[in-house]
């Protein structure tokens, strides 16, 4: 029978994998990626708080969570495209002046 420990035990995995792609990776990419893991994962916990508790609130808010995440990834990519554009490069250490 899996319990309630197991899921979390999975969303804090989960969001320490993102939490050191995001602290270890220079590729813009890759870091968007790792923080919508992070994301997944406190997803993940909500949702299993809310089975577990017998309460659907934590199902609402999953479901305004991800058309939250939905816009950001929309608009965060289309800016790392146009910075792709502008410098040619998805490093972040070759971003970090903003000068254009």
């Amino acid at each position: 029978m899996i319990q309630f420990e197991h899921y979390l035990i999975v969303s804090a995995l989960l969001f320490c994998i993102g939490l050191l792609g995001v602290l270890t990776r220079k590729n813009l990419l890759v870091l968007y990626m790792s923080l919508e893991l992070m994301l997944n994962a406190a997803n993940l916990a909500l949702v299993a708080a809310s089975r577990f508790h017998d309460n659907l609130n934590g199902q609402i808010m999953v479901f305004f969570i991800i058309t939250v995440a939905a816009a950001e990834v929309s608009v965060g990519l289309a800016l790392i495209v146009a910075l792709f554009r502008r410098r040619q490069t998805t490093n972040v250490q070759d971003l970090s002046e903003l000068k254009l």
